[in-house]
């Protein structure tokens, strides 16, 4: 079977990484080598992580310094930190795994499978489902998109794109796949197979409505087309703060078009995403 390597950056995730690391180690198909950024963390994660790479060589440990805080351009950096250690390895596809997820035995297995059963798949990863009081729950069932917390590239499709973009809103796993489809690539989540994210994404500060506003900010400087992004935040008036975390998002969206913040990518990926956009939209409303 083909070869895979992972990346997790992690800052300060002493409360979940163990979990983590269990369900990697009792996978079906380990990866050649994990290398786990232990991102400037100031409690226990380095010292969790340190215990396994003992007993288990294909997980590595590396430290990385850096400024205080959560910010979506460190997370990035610590990427590259990990890929710095894989320069010298051969292998097939690479992961981004974050520190909060956990998955069934056979899952690496299956999404391996996957790309083997369609060499233009470039993109994959299975679908997250976030806890949500006591239950796991998803509503993100599109196929066409895979959450950065489990994207896995095939390699050749990762270089062309040129990995991960620093991004000051955030997005770049949205970038990533964006870019990996205009070249052609296909990006497919798998459905059958799920990631289970032990901490809600953007809000481990408590936060909610402070994220939404960002996630509009941040879908503008994408370059995501108005009436899609109206669209998108009406099918997720489910998702939590319910309703108004929809309202809000779309505010944070009208504040950056309002005071013309720049659109961070290319204009040729642009003019490409919103072309997808019309044509997903002409297919809802029944006109494709």
């Amino acid at each position: 079977m083909a070869t895979y390597v992972i990346i997790t950056p992690a800052h300060n995730e002493e409360a979940f990484i163990e979990q983590t690391i269990r369900s990697m180690i009792q996978q079906t198909v380990r990866p050649l080598k994990w290398v786990i950024v232990n991102d400037a963390s100031t409690d226990r994660t380095g010292e969790i992580v340190g215990k396994y790479t003992r007993d288990h060589a294909f997980i590595k440990l590396v430290a990385r310094d850096r400024a205080a805080g959560r910010d979506f351009g460190k997370k990035v950096y610590a990427f590259n930190r990990g890929l710095e250690e894989l320069r010298n390895l051969s292998y097939d596809f690479i992961g981004n795994l974050d520190a909060d997820i956990t998955f069934e035995p056979q899952y690496f297995e299956n999404i391996l499978g996957e790309f083997e059963a369609d060499p233009k798949l470039g993109l994959s990863g299975g679908i997250v489902y976030t806890k949500f009081s006591r239950e796991f729950v998803t509503y993100d069932k599109t196929l066409d998109s895979v959450g950065g917390k489990v994207q896995i590239f095939r390699r050749k499709c990762f270089e062309e794109i040129g990995g991960y973009l620093p991004l000051k809103f955030g997005g770049i796993d949205a970038a990533a796949e964006i870019v990996a489809r205009m070249k052609g690539w296909v990006v497919r989540k798998s459905l059958a197979n799920r990631a289970l994210e032990h901490r809600r994404t953007g809000f481990a500060h408590g936060r909610p409505l402070k994220t939404k506003l960002r996630d509009g900010q941040k879908f503008y400087s994408l370059g995501y087309e108005p009436l899609f992004y109206l669209f998108r935040c009406i099918y997720r008036l489910r998702d939590y703060p319910f309703v108004v975390g929809s309202g809000v998002a779309m505010i944070g969206y009208l504040w950056s078009m309002i005071r013309r913040e720049p659109i961070v990518l290319p204009v040729e990926v642009v003019q490409y995403l919103r072309n997808e956009h019309r044509i997903k939209l002409k297919r809802t409303l029944g006109f494709g």
